[in-house]
């Protein structure tokens, strides 16, 4: 289980969270945002478990939420991911 960006699935290696205004390297998206989040959650009230955080708005642009933690995910692994990919399309296609 690793820390990765929401968006493009860098690993994120340093110890702490990122800052409000650190960035991926790879893609550019905000890092500190609640789509990172461990507490963030479409099921919950303001889609987010901490019900001592403010609401946010934007769940991808960087915020000052203090209740942040960075959510550890399962490394992704682009070539499996593309293989599988393929793989599944030979089935449907009956290749």
């Amino acid at each position: 289980m690793t820390k990765q960006c929401h968006q493009c699935g860098w690993e994120w290696n340093l110890t702490g969270q990122p800052g409000r205004s650190e960035s991926c390297p790879q893609c550019r998206s905000d890092l500190r945002v609640c789509l990172n989040c461990e507490s963030f959650d479409t099921r919950a009230a303001h889609q987010c478990r901490d019900r001592r955080a403010e609401p946010v708005m934007e769940k991808d642009r960087g915020n000052y939420c203090e209740y942040f933690e960075m959510t550890r995910k399962e490394a992704k692994n682009a070539q499996g991911s593309s293989a599988d990919a393929t793989e599944r399309l030979k089935k449907l296609f009956g290749d």
